[in-house]
């Protein structure tokens, strides 16, 4: 039951920092106003109220009671005027003692409290309205005389202008929230901006970004570019480092080379040719894999120009790939990436899937906030508990994939792993519904 209901307000709560933080402060000063108005209306209003009431009740009491000793009705309304003048009450004998006692308003701070009042105190009370007019009391009470009606001012009976306290708190509460807000709004700012830096550096992108707001802040700020500032230093040397010993590697690679090519054709000769080969091309992508995509810049890049050339491209080298767009997708379509990098990862995965498959499929769906690239073959597939480790650097599957041919160095799911995270966005492997292969799905932030 406990973990329902914080299950049900961590539901309801708001996501952001800024409405949370607008939370924190608004709600204890709406309670503060709540109770602060409640303890008024409940002490101050019914207290002052009804003892304002219990003295115009005495009033009336002693006025009326002037007109028993009164000899006709007219001397009684003279000696009931005179009594009532200094104290600002208006009387006349009533012409129509039928009427009923008008109810008050549930919302009037100080209604109920006066109508209670009057009806307990005033003696012989035929009626009481205390809401056809606002701004008075009118009533009327039964006189060996006839019906006398009783009029005063509002204020006699009740606190002057009681909602003004309401009125004014509610004010200065959405004055001082208003303020808030734009202080708050300065505060949080700083964050969202070391936020968006952190992201597009996620994505490959280091945005300029200058540290600022409060001290706490001003500190995280500085802890991300100097973290920033040593990854694309691990980064150069790593791609420096590799790229001087792939330099050194290849010249006796191609001293190799050449002496092959000097001695007699044989099948041993043959052998050591498709070995140099291959060490070659281990070489090359080692490097690719340790390079990444550091150093190629973000671009705008259509989505049907990237694919299709991809698309050519294994078409000019003799393999079918067939290609899907999902959705509505238009020759301005865009999205954000580093072009050859993302080209390099889409051929890594198609190059994964001609070898092992026949039929070959690359779709595109284009939503909203992201882009998917997904690639399918009707090979063997790869099982589910080896996938993950198939997106592992140097990851050798065992004969699932057909490793009979013993090519490749398994960085070829790990190098678009790698460009797919750079990017912000994520690889993951599945079984194709369709093609009964595997299936490789690029997910990336538009």
């Amino acid at each position: 039951m406990f973990h329902t209901i914080q299950s049900w307000v961590k539901s309801i709560l708001p996501r952001s920092l800024f409405g949370r933080a607008m939370l924190i402060m608004v709600v204890p000063v709406v309670v503060i106003q709540i109770v602060v108005a409640a303890y008024f209306a409940e002490r101050l209003f019914r207290d002052v109220s009804t003892q304002m009431s219990a003295i115009v009740a005495q009033e009336i009491n002693y006025i009326a009671s002037l007109a028993k000793d009164a000899p006709d009705k007219r001397a009684a309304l003279q000696e009931m005027r005179k009594a009532a003048m200094p104290l600002r009450i208006f009387i006349s004998f009533e012409t129509d003692p039928s009427q009923k006692h008008e109810p008050w308003l549930w919302y009037g701070l100080s209604d109920h409290y006066v109508n209670k009042e009057l009806k307990s105190s005033v003696k012989g009370l035929i009626y009481l309205d205390i809401l056809s007019d606002t701004r008075r009391v009118q009533l009327a009470v039964d006189t060996n005389k006839g019906p006398v009606r009783f009029s005063f001012a509002r204020t006699r009976s009740s606190a002057r202008n009681p909602h003004q306290l309401l009125v004014a708190m509610i004010f200065t509460a959405f004055i001082f929230t208003g303020i808030s807000i734009v202080f708050l709004n300065n505060q949080i700012k700083p964050i969202k901006r070391l936020s968006n830096a952190a992201e597009a550096f996620g994505r490959g992108w280091a945005i300029p970004f200058n540290p600022r707001g409060a001290r706490e802040v001003r500190s995280a700020g500085h802890s991300f570019l100097a973290m920033r500032t040593r990854i694309i230093r691990q980064i150069e040397q790593r791609t420096m480092m590799l790229s001087g010993v792939s330099h050194d590697l290849r010249t006796p690679l191609t001293r190799m080379k050449l002496s092959l090519g000097l001695i007699d054709p044989s099948e041993e000769v043959e052998h050591l040719k498709r070995d140099v080969d291959e060490m070659e091309a281990m070489l090359t992508e080692f490097l690719e894999f340790a390079r990444g995509d550091s150093e190629e810049p973000t671009e705008t890049v259509g989505i049907k120009a990237l694919t299709k050339r991809i698309v050519h491209n294994f078409k000019r080298a003799g393999h079918m790939v067939e290609l899907v767009f999902t959705g509505e997708v238009t020759s301005d379509d865009t999205f954000k990436c580093r072009e050859q990098s993302m080209q390099r990862a889409i051929e890594n995965l198609l190059g994964n899937a001609v070898r092992y498959g026949t039929q070959v499929r690359l779709s595109v769906d284009l939503q909203d906030t992201r882009i998917e690239f997904t690639i399918e073959d009707d090979g063997p597939g790869i099982q589910k508990e080896q996938r993950e480790a198939a997106l592992e650097p140097f990851s050798r599957l065992d004969s699932a994939r057909n490793q009979n041919d013993n090519v490749g160095s398994g960085l070829g799911l790990a190098i678009a792993t790698d460009l797919a995270r750079s990017h912000g966005g994520h690889l993951k492997l599945y079984r194709s519904a369709d093609l009964g292969g595997l299936k490789a799905v690029i997910s990336l932030p538009r």
